[in-house]
This record gives C-alpha cells, structure tokens and sequence, in this order.
C-alpha cells in the first residue's frame, strides 16, 4: 500500500513535508478501481492532516495525529452517492452530459449548468429546445476532433476519449505532468499577519479569513476544509449563474454565502480582499488578472490559493473541465472501462468518485496551511497552485494498478448526517463528528467579514 510520503514524492516546496503510512485495506473494498484511487484519496487526507499539525505547532498547540479511516475517508470521496434532499438522491449528471458516440470516436460533455448546455448545443448547431436524441444524432454526424474544437470556440466543455498513451504523449499531457502536485511559490510582496490569537486544537484556523471564490467540487472542498479548522469562509457566486442546488449543500458546509457581480461590483471584492488572509480561487487561469484583481498587490503577504482543470502551463491552460472530462482525456475513463461495446473496443468508464475533484481539495487545503506557515516564517505572500489533470497524472504513474476487481462498495451511511431535508457526509477527519453548520441558504450574507474573535 502506497504512503503519504510516496504520495507527496513531488510536494517538494522546502516547507517540510511529514507524514505516516495509511492503513492497509482491500483495494477492493474501499473505492475500487483499477488505478490506486485509495492511495490517492487517503494520501490526500493524511496530506490536509498532517499539515493541519504543522499548523498547530506554529500556533503553539498540541497535534492531534489524526487517523485516517478508509471507509470514513471513502464516504468523503462518495458524498455525492450519501447526498439525500428530502429522501431524494440528486441526479448528478444532466441528460447533455456523458458519453456520446461522434462518427469516429466517443466524446465526454459535461453540460450539468444550463450555460453550459446553451454553449454545448450551439457548438454543434442545434437549438435551444433540442433533445437528447437530436442531440445524438448530430454528434454521430460530427468527428470528436472537430466537436472538440467546436465546443472551445463556444465555451462549451467536451473531448475526445484518449488512451492513457495518446493523452502522455501530447503536449497537454505532457504540460499536465510536469511540476510539483502542489505548487507553492512565494511572491514579492510582504504584509503584516499575526497569528490567530483565538485559535484552539480544533479549530487552529479560527480569526482567519478565507474568501471563497469557486465552485462545483474542488475548490469547494479545499474551503470546506479551511472552514473545519475555524476559519471564516465567506463564498462569492455571480447573480446570473447560481451554483447547483444539491452540489452547493454538499460542499458549502461551515461557510457563508453571498452573491457578488464581479462585473459591476468590483470595489466590492476589492475591499474584501483587502481584509482577508487567504483567497481561494477556482476561475481559468488569468481570470481575475483580466479583472485587473491581483491579491498580493490589493492585500500584500496574502496566501492565494488557486485550483483549475488543466493547469496554468501548456496548450489546454485556457481551457474549462471538470473532473470527469479530464478523466475522459486524460485515458483514465478507458482503464476504468470494463466491458467490451458494439463498437469492439473497450468501453469508456469512470472513477467509483470524483477523486480528482477531492483530492486536489484536500491537496490545495494542505498546501494553503503550508504557505500560511511559510508566511509567518519569511513574511511574503505566496500561491498556492494545484490542477485536476495534475492529480490525475499522479494517479496514472503511481503503482499499485489491480486490473480484476470488485466493485466499489456503497459509501457506509453511518458516515452522512442529516439536518432538515439535507443529509451529506460528514467530515473525513475522524476527529471532526460534523461540520460546524449545514450549508447556508444560498446567498443570505451580506458581502462583509464578520468581526474577528479578538474583536479587529
């Protein structure tokens, strides 16, 4: 079984990394798959852990060592199968979004926000009100090069399935692979933080603010996090695209939320920048630059970290993704795939989570706490950089592949907890029963920082 300190053989940032053997488990009972996905995952949550305790000490608190459980760590990674809204499971994947056959190849789509779906149908010429089957039918008319390229001209996010090999060699793939897992480089500027004078062995993170700005699963997460260890996570949407109702309970858990224009109100998000001491972000690479928002020069010696699909380097830097299209690109869909189609090739399948997504949460969480420590020691602000296709290229070079076996377990219900109609999994650090409150209604904070516990 693979360890925290093989897993972060690249997380080489000169801050010091630690770390102690995961538990030994049946690759077939927890998130199996072909491709060690409980290395991945665990790892990742020994990586948030250990960091956690780096953390305390620089505060002058105990450890607390937490113990990784693999079927608690396995319901984290699976909340989406645990999710319950008034008995109901959500439907994770919208009717646009999947699998679809082009006249050549398969390609994956991922249309689940009705921008994206507009984007995705117009890509390939088709109305507004198509249907599915309309929709299937000029895909198979189309060769998945050209819907690939098309749904980058509209915004639209798909690609073709590559093979592991293919995807290597590309120069994306390539882009994809390099550096470390996580990123972490200090910036120029410098600027006065003191520590949490209110921070306890639970909550090390309380008094510090955190301005949230992502979405969908990664970033969230990453946030998340922070918000288990006491921080206050403020979370900005835009008005006009409101974030998933099931997805924005199951991952906005112990913060609050408030909707913002960045377009129109950016004065807004200036002055909270400007009084926070992290910002995570999860915009394409550039995007709040073209804002003219650039954190270390609004809030000097601010931590920034930052999240995106496919990196900030090489050809697909630019580019949207998710999770499952970068398993789809990146040739994972095809190991993952167990049987053989109509089509006499191997069927395209899919990770028993969205591990990526999860991973590089819990990565970036680590390495936020990592910069915060830097921060204190060398007084510079510092970015904090991880990329989905960057988690999966660990996932695909590390050993421990098992080609026959059993399917995933469901995710154990004794890990979910429900308040109201809204059940979610609870926190993967076993120490934590519960995240400090459900996900608030959906913007019902003002854009404002509450005060600090010291009073400032």
């Amino acid at each position: 079984m693979a360890t925290y300190d093989a897993l972060v053989r690249d997380y080489e940032t000169g801050i010091g990394v630690t770390g102690s053997p995961l538990p030994a488990v049946d690759p077939g009972a927890y998130l199996a798959a072909t491709l060690p996905v409980w290395a991945l995952a665990g790892g990742a949550v020994a990586a948030f852990a250990a960091a956690a305790d780096r953390w305390r000490a620089t505060c002058g608190l105990p450890p607390l060592r937490s113990v990784v459980h693999p079927a608690r760590v396995a319901a984290a990674f699976s909340s989406e199968r645990l999710f319950r809204l008034d008995g109901e499971k959500p439907d994770v994947f919208a009717e646009l979004s999947g699998f679809f056959r082009a006249a050549d190849a398969r390609v994956r789509t991922h249309a689940n926000y009705p921008h994206h779906r507009a984007r995705l149908l117009a890509a390939v010429e088709l109305p507004a009100e198509a249907t599915r089957d309309e929709f299937v039918r000029r895909f198979s008319e189309l060769t998945a090069a050209d819907i690939e390229q098309r749904a980058v001209a509209h915004g639209a996010i798909a690609v073709r399935v590559r093979t592991e090999q293919e995807w290597s060699d590309s120069p994306q793939g390539k882009a994809a692979a390099s550096g470390p897992l996580v990123a972490i480089e200090a910036r120029d500027d410098r600027g006065e933080f003191e520590l949490p004078s209110a921070a306890t062995q639970l909550l090390p993170l309380r008094g510090l603010r955190v301005l949230d700005l992502t979405r969908v699963i990664a970033g969230p997460v990453a946030s998340r996090a922070l918000a288990l260890l006491g921080a206050d996570v403020l979370r900005i949407d835009p008005p006009a695209l409101p974030e998933i109702g099931w997805q924005f309970s199951d991952t906005c858990q112990g913060k609050r939320s408030t909707v913002v224009d960045l377009r129109t109100d950016l004065p807004v998000l200036r002055e909270l920048i400007s009084n926070a001491d992290i910002i995570i972000s999860g915009y394409r690479p550039g995007s709040l630059e073209r804002l003219g928002v650039r954190p270390g020069e609004i809030r000097p010696g601010i931590v920034h970290g930052r999240v995106s699909a496919w990196g900030e380097l090489g050809p697909w830097g630019d580019r949207r993704g998710f999770d499952s299209i970068v398993q789809a690109a990146s040739g994972i869909s095809l190991i993952e795939g167990t049987q053989d189609n109509s089509h006499g090739e191997p069927s395209a399948g899919a990770l028993p989570a969205q591990a990526l997504d999860h991973a590089s949460g819990y990565l970036l969480a680590a390495g936020v706490l990592d910069a915060l420590r830097a921060r204190r020691a060398e007084g510079r602000g510092h970015d904090v950089r991880v990329a989905l296709a960057r988690t999966g290229s660990w996932l695909l070079t590390a050993p421990g592949r098992t080609p026959v076996h059993a399917s995933a377990q469901a995710p154990d219900p004794r890990y979910a907890v429900t308040h109201g109609p809204v059940t979610t999994a609870i926190p993967a650090l076993g120490e934590y029963s519960d995240h400090p409150w459900p996900a608030p209604t959906y913007g019902s904070s003002a854009p404002a920082w509450k005060a600090r516990p010291d009073g400032s």
